[in-house]
Order: structure tokens, then C-alpha cells, then sequence
């Protein structure tokens, strides 16, 4: 990496930085996130204590795919995974007050996760839902996402907002 010399947190803002500057969308991924029971992964975020999927954005030449894993291991420390479908698009520029983000919403069949978040600053816990126990709202108007993936009616429907 070019700025290898300069501190992770250092780099990060500058990171940050420099998407704002560029004025692009940011390219994301969103996990609804299943055990085989049936119960859905949640994570609580720091910086609101609002619960959402785990997920986040792309880093520099990574695939969709390479993050979803970072992502669930970092966030929720889940290590196994299985892609069940793309769930769709999102794009509404208001849904995350922090950037411009392109969220693609993947399923997937997760085994429970096996260690704690790796950055609590970031976020608190991860946590295991039974469909009854999810909260009504998640962090950035998630819930929508988690509706496409809980329609068993219609297991081919793709959203792309």
C-alpha cells in the first residue's frame, strides 16, 4: 500500500477524507445473517446503541465477497459462512447520514459466532434474534433488507433501490 507508513487510525480518516472530498457513493455489503435455526445476527453499533446487520464498506481492490467475511469476523466473530443470495441494492442517498453508500444485501448461513467483536469502539456485541425478538427499526432503515430476506412467498425477489 502506498501510505503503508502512516498509522491504521491515521490512514482511516484520511480515508474517510478523502471519499467525502471525491463526493462518490461508497460501495458497502449488508449481511442478513442466519443460523441454521433460524435466528438472525445482529450487531449493537457504538457510536448510536442501535442494533443493525453486520457490514460495511469495500477497502481499496477487496471483492464483495472478501468483505463479507472481514466484515462478520470483524463485527460479529463469525468465521463460517455459506452465501445463500443477493438480496438486492440499496441506494437512497438519506439512509446512512454519514456518506453517499451503494448497500448490497446479501443472505447468508452463518454458524454462531465464536469470539467477541474485535473493535468495541466500533462496535459493543453481537448478538442472536429469534425472528420474534427483532427490533422493529434497525441502524440505517436496515429492516427493509431483512424484510426482503424473510418473504418466503417470494424467495426471488431482488431489490434494487
Amino acid at each position: 500500500m502506498l501510505l503503508s507508513w502512516l498509522p491504521k487510525s491515521a490512514y482511516g480518516i484520511l480515508h474517510e477524507a478523502t471519499r467525502h472530498l471525491l463526493r462518490r457513493p461508497v460501495v458497502g455489503i449488508a449481511a442478513v445473517a442466519r443460523t441454521r435455526d433460524g435466528r438472525i445476527l445482529l450487531i449493537r453499533r457504538a457510536d448510536t446503541g442501535t442494533w443493525g446487520l453486520p457490514g460495511g464498506t469495500l477497502e481499496w481492490g477487496e471483492t464483495l465477497r472478501v468483505a463479507l467475511g472481514r466484515e462478520l469476523e470483524e463485527e460479529a466473530g463469525v468465521t463460517e459462512l455459506e452465501l445463500v443470495r443477493v438480496l438486492g441494492a440499496w441506494s437512497k442517498p438519506a439512509r446512512d447520514p454519514r456518506f453517499h453508500a451503494v448497500t448490497i444485501g446479501v443472505e447468508c448461513l452463518v454458524e454462531p459466532p465464536a469470539k467477541p467483536p474485535m473493535n468495541p469502539l466500533e462496535i459493543r456485541e453481537a448478538r442472536l434474534f429469534t425472528p420474534e425478538e427483532m427490533p422493529a427499526e434497525l441502524a440505517f432503515d436496515q429492516q427493509d433488507i431483512v424484510a426482503v430476506s424473510a418473504d418466503p412467498a417470494d424467495r426471488t425477489r431482488t431489490v434494487l433501490e
